[in-house]
């Protein structure tokens, strides 16, 4: 099935096309949807990468510190609600502070209620990278949605919202 466009083909009409000629009886009209969903992913990749190295940050650097952060003022997590946060495991988890920790942009201490747990805060260093990693993404961002009016960028934001809620 070959698909109709209104402007001038891109890679992935090109892409579609090509595989229509090779698969005649499939419906390839989702890669119209997905293919552009991952080729904009790998470009917000870049994009934030670019902005964290900017502060100083790896990306897994800006998600840990962005965690504690968002706290409320100490600004502080445990090693499990910072596990739950990022989504990523123990054991990486406590490689990522350890790092951190050694950079002097997070510091461990007791944890006050349970004497065998500790308390993971950011530092003002942290919190300063951070915070100028974070400004530089929106700047970013909104350069990259400069071609959509704001409804259209609400109307993509619903969209992908309804479409990243499935799980």
């Amino acid at each position: 099935m070959m698909v109709a466009h209104d402007r001038r083909d891109d890679e992935v009409d090109l892409l579609i096309d090509a595989w229509s000629r090779r698969l005649p009886d499939v419906d390839l009209t989702p890669l119209d949807v997905m293919s552009r969903l991952r080729r904009a992913a790998n470009r917000l990749a870049k994009l934030r990468s670019a902005a964290f190295g900017g502060a100083g940050l790896a990306s897994w650097e800006f998600d840990v510190l962005a965690a504690l952060r968002r706290e409320e003022p100490p600004h502080e997590l445990s090693p499990a609600q910072l596990m739950t946060a990022t989504m990523i495991g123990s054991a990486a988890m406590t490689n990522r502070l350890d790092n951190l920790a050694k950079r002097g942009l997070v510091e461990r201490r007791p944890n006050p209620r349970d004497g065998r747990s500790v308390l993971v805060r950011i530092t003002d260093e942290g919190a300063s990278r951070v915070d100028d990693a974070m400004r530089s993404l929106a700047a970013r961002e909104a350069e990259e949605l400069r071609s959509l009016s704001p409804e259209e960028q609400a109307a993509l934001a619903g969209l992908l919202r309804r479409l990243a809620g499935r799980d």
